[in-house]
C-alpha cells in the first residue's frame, strides 16, 4: 500500500494532478494512515458518513463531496466542504449558493458532465451547462464558484470508448472555458479518472483524479 501510494502521488506530482483519496466506507484509522504520510485530499459519497469523519479528523484535511448529491443533505456539509464534485442541475445548485451564504462561505463546484454511455451515470449534456451558466438565475449565485467540470467513464475494458468519453469532457472543458470562463483562473478542473483509468485520465488532460480501490483496498 505504501509502495502504491508513493509511486502514485511521484507520478502524479510529475503530471501536476491532483490526487483525491476516496475513503467511502474506510475506517478514521486507514484514513489517518495516509493523512500521516501528507494526503489531505479526501473524497466521500455519503453526507452521513462524511459529517462524522469530519468532526472526529484533523481540520486540515480537504473534504471532496464526490457522490450524488441530494438538495436536502447540503446544509449538512456546507460548513466545511471543499469541493463538490458531481453538480448536474441549477436545482442542487441553487441549494448550495443558499447554504453557502448561511455560512458566509464561498463553495467550489464541479458541473458534472456525462460522458458514459451508460444509463445509470448521473451527469447534464453541455447544452444543459450553457443553458445554467446563461441564465439569469445563475447570475444571482454568489457564494459558489464553479471551479471546472467532472465525468465519470462509461465501465468498460474497451480503452478506446474510455479516452473517447475523456477527450470528450475535455472537449466540454474548453468550451466552457471559452464561452464563460476565458478570464476567470478558478475553472481551471477536469476531475475524471479513477483507480481503472486514472492514467488514461491523465494523457486526456485530467487535473484531479479519484482514487480509492488501489490505495484502500476492495470495499467491505
Amino acid at each position: 500500500m505504501l509502495i502504491m501510494y508513493e509511486k502514485l502521488v511521484e507520478e502524479l506530482s510529475n503530471a501536476r494532478v491532483r490526487l483525491v483519496a476516496v475513503s467511502k466506507t474506510k475506517p478514521n484509522e486507514q484514513i489517518m494512515h495516509f493523512y500521516d504520510l501528507g494526503q489531505r485530499d479526501f473524497g466521500e459519497n455519503k453526507v452521513q458518513d462524511l459529517v462524522k469523519k469530519e468532526a472526529s479528523l484533523p481540520k486540515d484535511i480537504r473534504w471532496h463531496f464526490i457522490g450524488h448529491l441530494q438538495t436536502n443533505k447540503v446544509k449538512y456539509i456546507a460548513p466545511f466542504v471543499h469541493l463538490i464534485h458531481a453538480v448536474d442541475n441549477m436545482k442542487l445548485l441553487r441549494e448550495i449558493d443558499k447554504q453557502a451564504r448561511r455560512h458566509n462561505r464561498i463553495i467550489p463546484c464541479l458541473l458534472q458532465i456525462k460522458i458514459a454511455s451508460e444509463a445509470t451515470k448521473f451527469g447534464m449534456s453541455l447544452d444543459d451547462a450553457r443553458e445554467i451558466l446563461r441564465s439569469d438565475e445563475f447570475q444571482q449565485f454568489h457564494n459558489i464558484t464553479i471551479a471546472g467540470v467532472m465525468g465519470m467513464a462509461t465501465f468498460t475494458m474497451d480503452e478506446i470508448q474510455i479516452r473517447t468519453e475523456f477527450s470528450a469532457l475535455r472537449e466540454a472543458f474548453n468550451a466552457l472555458k471559452e464561452e464563460f470562463f476565458a478570464e476567470d483562473a478558478a475553472f481551471k478542473e477536469r476531475s475524471m479518472g479513477m483507480t481503472d483509468d486514472w492514467e488514461i485520465a491523465v494523457e486526456e488532460g485530467s487535473t484531479m483524479v479519484r482514487i480509492g480501490r488501489s490505495l484502500f483496498g476492495e470495499r467491505v
